[in-house]
């Protein structure tokens, strides 16, 4: 079973759910706004999604905005970035599916074929 990582409000969430249900992917949804990602769980799952640490900041939210992290997370450490994921769901890029030891974050239909098994 799948563990869907989303935002409600998300656009993006909402098509990859879509997506889930249309191909019959079981998942059971976790909000990440209530229930964001631990420093654990971020340093768990980086290495498996295959991306950098730095890929893992929803880069068009608010939040990353406000804070003008464009340019900071260019010179913070990994676990400076860790903490600063750690401490806000809605820092996290999403959604967020994990699958065992896959590991897929944002929404790209092709990458996430692999959810067909």
């Amino acid at each position: 079973m799948i563990t869907f990582i989303c935002y409600d409000k998300c656009t993006t969430c909402r098509k990859a759910q879509k997506w889930l249900d249309a191909n019959n992917i079981p998942y059971t949804i976790r909000p990440i706004k209530e229930e964001n990602p631990t420093k654990e769980e971020l340093k768990k799952w980086i290495p498996l999604s295959g991306k950098e640490t730095r890929k893992f900041f929803n880069t068009s939210g608010q939040l990353y905005r406000s804070m003008k992290l464009s340019e900071k997370v260019k010179t913070m450490s990994n676990e400076e970035m860790l903490n600063l994921l750690a401490s806000d769901g809605m820092m996290v890029k999403r959604p967020i599916a994990l699958d065992g030891d896959t590991v897929l974050v944002g929404f790209k239909e092709a990458e996430w074929e692999v959810l067909k098994k």
